[in-house]
């Protein structure tokens, strides 16, 4: 069962806990839109389920620093790195996001590349909102020194799930939004999957020497490694590791992050962050109509089943998040009675 609540109540649930924890407000209020964007698009195992169960733990053992404002160490006019400094993610890589969309905005391109980031929870709010501004946004976060997939010849852990998510304006459409793990799932699905007490598919995980796994719990136990997309070198996992590695590159070995297979420790500490950011209509004319004409060709394509016309990566998201912002947030009651207990600000409203 689940209890709808108004999307301004999550907002503003979340943002008070956040600033419970020392977090400034307005930074607060996009650290709780960026969060919440999981649930509202429907992506709930990047949601609120990870509240108390990984930013809640970061505030508590010090590895996040509430207070924390970025610290730019160069600035080449297009291009920035930058130092987080344990900021919160769900907010510091959106302050990238619009840091170089307002370099682009002057060059046609900017770069923003951050080390020392903690976790930014849904890859793709942050690129979308480069989209609001009509530009192309690309986010790349490699997860620190976290090592939980080997090579697919390999048994050693390398590489976290190293996510990527591309954003681009679609006219009137919702933007397209791509937003991927470059493991065939991410860790959430996972144990969102051992939570239920549900199996997972096979070609998720696979035990050391290779063999398929379907009980989610094995990923925590360590019985159970996630796989690249592509599942098996057979079928793409060079692809998949590949992109892992590229993620890795763009994300942590240009601005100086945590790299995971240089690292002693497997945990997501220091991540790194590369927000891209193109501008191109400072660059020519008619990419906005161009863009409209692009993703209505996709949505217009001839279905193969009438009853499943043909969208693209962000289409359904969209479509969902407008209703929900209307009619209210689907939240599982367990989740929500944990939320109760943390949040004055939904006891009173629930």
């Amino acid at each position: 069962m689940t209890v709808l609540v108004p999307y301004p109540t999550l907002l503003s649930t979340v943002a008070g806990v956040f600033r419970e924890r020392g977090v400034p407000p307005d930074r607060a209020a996009v650290a709780a839109e960026a969060l919440c964007h999981g649930d509202l698009t429907g992506m709930s195992t990047h949601g609120l389920v990870n509240l108390t169960r990984l930013y809640l733990p970061l505030f508590d053992s010090g590895r996040t620093a509430p207070a924390a404002d970025m610290a730019v160490i160069a600035d080449r006019g297009a291009s920035v790195l930058a130092d987080a400094r344990r900021a919160l993610g769900l907010w510091s890589a959106s302050q990238a996001v619009e840091l170089a969309a307002s370099r682009a905005a002057r060059y046609g391109i900017g770069m923003v590349t951050l080390r020392g980031a903690t976790h930014i929870g849904c890859a793709g709010y942050h690129a979308a909102r480069a989209a609001a501004h009509g530009m192309v946004g690309l986010i790349a976060s490699n997860c620190g020194g976290q090592r939980i997939a080997p090579a697919p010849d390999g048994r050693e852990p390398l590489l976290g799930t190293n996510p990527l998510a591309l954003a681009c304006p679609a006219g009137d459409r919702p933007p397209f939004v791509l937003d991927m793990s470059t493991t065939v799932v991410p860790t959430g699905r996972v144990r969102a999957a051992a939570r239920a007490g549900e199996e997972i598919p096979p070609g998720w995980l696979a035990s050391p020497d290779g063999t398929p796994v379907t009980d989610p719990e094995a990923f925590d136990r360590g019985d159970g490694r996630l796989l690249w997309l592509g599942g098996a070198p057979e079928t793409g996992a060079y692809k998949g590791f590949g992109l892992g590695l590229l993620v890795e590159v763009l994300a942590a070995l240009v601005p100086g992050a945590a790299m995971g297979p240089l690292s002693s420790v497997s945990r997501d500490d220091d991540i790194g962050v590369m927000a891209l950011v193109l501008a191109p209509s400072a660059l020519r004319p008619g990419f906005g109509e161009d863009a409209a004409a692009l993703f209505g060709a996709v949505a217009g394509a001839k279905p193969a089943d009438p009853r499943r016309p043909v969208t693209y990566p962000g289409w359904q998201e969209g479509e969902r998040a407008r209703w929900r912002r209307v009619h209210g947030v689907p939240v599982p009651d367990e989740l929500y009675e944990e939320l109760r207990s943390i949040a004055p600000a939904l006891r009173a409203a629930g």
